[in-house]
C-alpha cells in the first residue's frame, strides 16, 4: 500500500504551485475547477512518485493554530529528502535569501538525520532532510 497524496487547503493557490515548482521540484498536472463549487486544484508531483494535492474554494475557515512557533495535535510537518548535508544546506540558504524563514537547523538530529526546518508561503511546516554519516 501507497500514501497516494497529502492536500493542503490554500487562499493562494497559484502563489504556492510556483513556490512547490521552484523549490521542491514538482510538476503540477493542469488546475482542476468545479465551477459549481467554486473548487479548484492542482496535483503536484515529485521525483519520487509522491503528490501534494493544494485546494482552494471559498468559505474556508483559517486554521486556529500556531504554525509557526508551536506544535499541535495532527499532520504537522511535511519532509523533503534530499541526497547529502550539503544539499541540505544549499537549500536552506537557497529559501533563506529568498526571504523564507529557517525556524531551526540545519543540524544533526538524534535519530540520525541532518535537516533544517522552515515554512512554506502559507506557513505549513516544511523540513528537508537527509541521513547523515557518522
Amino acid at each position: 500500500m501507497i500514501l497516494e497524496h497529502v492536500a493542503i487547503w490554500t487562499d493562494n493557490l497559484e502563489e504556492l504551485k510556483r513556490y512547490y515548482i521552484k523549490y521542491f521540484g514538482a510538476t503540477a498536472n493542469e488546475k482542476y475547477t468545479n465551477e459549481e463549487s467554486q473548487f479548484q486544484s492542482y496535483f503536484l508531483t515529485f521525483e519520487s512518485g509522491a503528490r501534494l494535492e493544494i485546494m482552494m474554494r471559498p468559505g474556508i475557515p483559517e486554521n486556529k493554530n500556531d504554525r509557526v512557533s508551536a506544535q499541535h495535535k495532527g499532520i504537522i510537518h511535511l519532509a523533503f529528502g534530499v541526497n547529502s548535508m550539503r544539499d541540505v544546506d544549499e537549500k536552506a540558504k537557497q529559501l533563506q535569501s529568498d526571504g523564507f524563514k529557517i525556524l531551526r537547523g540545519p543540524r544533526r538530529t538524534g535519530d540520525g538525520y541532518y535537516e533544517f526546518e522552515t515554512l512554506d508561503p502559507d506557513d505549513n511546516r516544511l523540513e528537508v532532510t537527509t541521513k547523515y554519516q557518522s
